[in-house]
């Protein structure tokens, strides 16, 4: 039954008439009170709101609370003209008077016979305002749980009431009735019913002012119904000046539909000077007691608000009461937890103008006591903020390094804010802490000349002050140094600076150090970063792993902690362990997962390495995208290992193209000269000339890949590799095995290279004659590369290596995991048939395949736990869901489908 066609029985009187019957008091009912307010043509019907409600009539209690203007009668008002219910709905508007209980329920009582529900006589009517009988409670009680379809009573406006005497028989006759009643309260704050008892048993549902607040779609559709045909950027922007509220919206949309242009109006909307103004500052400002209305007007200028904070800036100590207060009457004012609240964004901004308006030069003052109140909470970001507010710069810089927050500009979640902030301190800021905070900002942009510049010049007004000079600041400098060293590739002056920097740390409270992991942190990381570029990769892993397991802090060391582990993994890159260079990635993901680091956050090293084991693994694709985001990194421009690494990388994927010429003119430009000044590294040198005799010999000219070797002066087992083929491609087969016996069996290197050795020595062989020697080195490079899937060095080992497979096809019978065309007869056909087998039953998740990897690895699932930082039980839920994916039983069975599908 719809509320606009309710049926009534013979002896009801029809609605819209009034009963002949007075409340107590004698005055006459007015049944206009009952009518549901009409919904105008702007009226904007959402789904989403509308459903809420809908559902909500599965509870007894229906609760829509919100400020002034945010919508809550329309809405219910529309909802129940566009919703079919069970049974009829009474509307009550509830006004001041009805604080009297007889007043109240002698009120409700005439709405429900009015909407022509039939009550029995001995119900009747409240005889004294001030009280009613119980049982008359009792009675309408006992009355609706009989009933089979529930009445839904709406009572509009009931912040008009605060009697606990008309809550108190509202909540029994809510407990009581039943299923025959469904109660929807429409109030500016929470009703004094017990809703903690309500929400507990999930008895009640709710609709507050986040509910209510209007998405950019939606103001769109307003906008519209007002004859405003104006672009989403616009919508979007004013749902966001206005916080989503209605009333807001409304009367911006009225404005416009004055003005010449209403998209520009829209744009350059004044809240301070328009009607939503003069609404918010009668209907809510001047509705509250002169105390209230001070602590809103000097809180303005807060964006969060404390107790004790706003009591520092009142000077009086009523913070709690008020906000309190304020809170439950949902008065723009909302708890946001651990005692913090926020005002409503247009409602601050309207304030924030009267403030200036009624108190010139007020706001000032107000910004530099929340400064040293946030400051001394703990808080210091948004204190530097209110400092930097006041126009107070010596305050905000000296904050900053003597609590040795310096770190902060360069990781955590507020580095962009505080970076943003710093680039307004004018040029008249003197000291040592404004100038070691502009050599900040310049390091974290790469810029070395100008923070060299702004550090040596702090430097210097440090060691003017001598032994009063601050020890925080000393270290915060020697940090700045370490950093430096990094970005010009001074692997001796980093170390200087960091053996500098770990001696003053000792100078320092240790409280103070607890308070900032990240500081060290990035010392270590920018240690190894340099000591890695060197070419000192076991002092470089050194000072990487102590940055990678420090004490973590959450998102202020996920930066660095990510960065070292990506750094770890092209450590192992370099030394030829995939395997442990893949366990470090994910380690480096889990902390930029950790830390919510956005993707141009993090370090370009990741990307890097992911592409090179692509290119191992002989997955171009896969290792074109990883390079692409590694290039678009900021490091790919500023950071020497990053940038010679995606290099070298790019020459090897074009030599997998069979783009020689290309991969010999990119890497010469490696050759002539790197990112930072000086030489580069011997891992660099040896990594462009392996790549460029490559070049070399698929252009046919072994000399010339010999003399590229020979002139970068490398002496790694890649190198020798290399010079090896060169040699066996000249003829020289002897030289070749002389090369090659200069290696040492067991040097420390990984798979990745003892595979390109074995290879190598065994072409060495066959082209001597010695093809058993041969066929037995090959054998054993298969079972090496196996559990890697290390592709491409087969690939890439030549002509002689096909001939072979085809002569010896038992070689390769359980290698199928080889690309197909180096596969000879039934070899092949298995693996093209492994190829082609089903897709999973659905894809795996990013997680499950992180396990799946694992697993593949022989871990227990103990081990994997440990290693992803999963719990056991969670191990043991993503297995099952791999082995249903996989449409198998059992973790190896799930591996060896995994490898068919090339997911592993």
């Amino acid at each position: 039954m719809t509320i606009g066609s309710p049926t009534h029985p013979a002896d009801a009187p029809r609605p819209g008439t009034a009963r002949p019957t007075r409340i107590p008091g004698g005055d006459p009912v007015l049944a206009a009170r009952f009518a549901v307010p009409p919904v105008p043509g702007t009226f904007v019907h959402r789904p989403r709101l509308a459903e809420r409600l809908r559902d909500g009539l599965r509870t007894p209690l229906l609760l829509v609370t919100a400020p002034a203007g945010a919508g809550k009668t329309l809405l219910v008002s529309d909802w129940l003209a566009t919703t079919r219910l069970r049974g009829p709905a009474v509307w009550l508007t509830v006004e001041r008077e009805d604080n009297a209980p007889g007043v109240f329920w002698a009120h409700l009582l005439e709405a429900v016979r009015h909407q022509g529900v039939v009550l029995p006589d001995d119900i009747g009517t409240p005889a004294r305002a001030d009280g009613i009988d119980h049982s008359l409670l009792a009675g309408l009680a006992a009355h609706l749980s009989r009933r089979e379809d529930p009445v839904v009573v709406v009572l509009d406006e009931l912040e008009q009431v605060s009697s606990a005497e008309v809550a108190s028989g509202l909540h029994f006759l809510l407990s009581h009735a039943g299923p025959g009643l469904r109660l929807v309260l429409i109030s500016r704050n929470e009703p004094s019913l017990p809703l903690h008892r309500y929400r507990a048993s999930g008895s009640a549902t709710e609709v507050r002012a986040a509910d209510l607040a209007f998405r950019p779609q939606e103001t769109a559709v307003l906008l519209r119904r007002h004859g405003l045909a104006l672009s989403d950027d616009t919508a979007r922007a004013l749902t966001e000046r206005t916080g989503g509220w209605a009333a807001g919206l409304r009367l911006s949309a009225l404005a416009a539909q004055r003005a010449a242009d209403p998209e520009v109006y829209l744009k350059e909307f004044e809240a301070c000077r328009s009607t939503v103004a003069d609404f918010l500052l009668a209907e809510v400002l001047g509705d509250q007691p002169a105390e209230t209305q001070d602590l809103l007007l000097r809180t303005s200028v807060l964006d969060r608000i404390h107790p004790g904070l706003a009591d520092a800036l009142t000077g009086r100590s009523d913070g709690s009461r008020i906000l309190t207060a304020l809170a439950r009457a949902d008065t723009f004012v909302e708890p946001v937890g651990r005692s913090w609240y926020r005002c409503h964004p247009l409602f601050a901004e309207i304030l924030r103008d009267h403030l200036s308006a009624c108190s010139p030069g007020l706001e000032r003052t107000l910004h530099r006591r929340a400064a040293r109140w946030l400051t001394a909470a703990g808080h210091l970001t948004d204190g530097l903020v209110h400092a930097a507010a006041a126009g107070d710069w010596d305050f905000a810089a000296t904050e900053v390094v003597d609590r040795l927050a310096i770190g902060r500009l360069f990781a955590g979640r507020d580095a962009e804010r505080l970076d943003r902030l710093f680039a307004d301190m004018p040029p008249d800021a003197r000291g040592p802490a404004p100038e070691l905070i502009r050599a900040a900002r310049d390091l974290a942009h790469h810029q070395v000349d100008g923070g060299l510049e702004h550090l040596r010049h702090a430097e210097t007004l440090l060691s003017e002050r001598g032994a009063d000079a601050a020890a925080a600041a000393l270290l915060n400098a020697a940090h700045l140094r370490v950093l430096a060293g990094r970005l010009l590739g001074s692997a001796d002056m980093a170390r200087a600076a960091a053996e500098r920097a770990a001696r003053l740390e000792e100078e320092v409270p240790q409280g103070l150090r607890r308070e900032h992991p990240e500081l060290p942190a990035l010392r270590l990381t920018d240690l190894g970063s340099a000591l890695l570029w060197k070419g000192s990769l076991d002092a470089a892993g050194t000072a990487l792993s102590a940055a990678a397991t420090a004490e973590a802090d959450g998102a202020a060391t996920a930066c660095p902690r990510h960065e070292s582990f990506a750094r770890l993994a092209l450590i192992d890159l370099l030394r030829g362990q995939p395997g442990q260079a893949e366990i470090h990635l994910r380690r480096a993901g889990a902390e930029a997962e950790l830390g919510g680091l956005a993707p141009d956050s993090r370090t370009g090293a990741d990307q890097l390495v992911l592409a090179a084991l692509a290119v191992d693994r002989d997955d171009l694709p896969a290792a074109r995208a990883a390079l692409d985001r590694a290039a678009e990194s900021a490091a790919a421009d500023h950071d020497p290992t990053v940038a010679a690494g995606i290099t070298i990388v790019r020459a090897r994927m074009l030599l997998a193209d069979g783009r020689s010429r290309a991969a010999l003119d990119l890497l010469g430009g490696l050759e002539d000269g790197t990112p930072v000044a000086g030489p580069p590294p011997p891992w660099v040198r040896e990594g462009v000339a392996v790549a460029a005799a490559a070049g070399h010999l698929a252009e046919g000219d072994p000399a010339a890949a010999l003399e590229a070797l020979e002139r970068s002066g490398a002496d790694g087992p890649e190198h020798a590799v290399a010079a090896a083929r060169a040699h066996l491609a000249a003829g020289e087969s002897r030289g070749a095995l002389r090369i090659l016996a200069a290696i040492p069996e067991r040097d420390g290197h990984g798979p990745a290279i003892t595979v390109r050795v074995l290879l190598t020595r065994s072409q060495a062989a066959l082209a001597l004659g010695d093809e058993a020697a041969a066929q037995r080195l090959l054998a054993r490079a298969l079972a090496v590369a196996r559990p890697e899937r290390l592709r491409r060095p087969f690939r890439e080992a030549g002509p002689w290596l096909r001939r072979l497979l085809h002569a010896r096809p038992e070689l390769v019978e359980s290698h199928g995991w080889l690309p197909p065309d180096l596969l000879p007869g039934a070899a092949a056909k298995a693996s093209e048939e492994a190829a082609a087998v089903t897709d999973p039953v659905e894809p795996l998740s990013d997680r499950e395949l992180d396990v799946l990897r694992l697993a593949a690895q022989m871990l227990s699932t103990d081990e994997i736990a440990a290693e992803l930082f999963l719990s056991v039980n969670t191990v043991k839920t993503h297995l099952k869901s791999i082995n249903r994916k996989l449409a198998v039983t059992g973790r190896n069975r799930a591996v060896r489908r995994a490898r068919a599908l090339h997911l592993l």
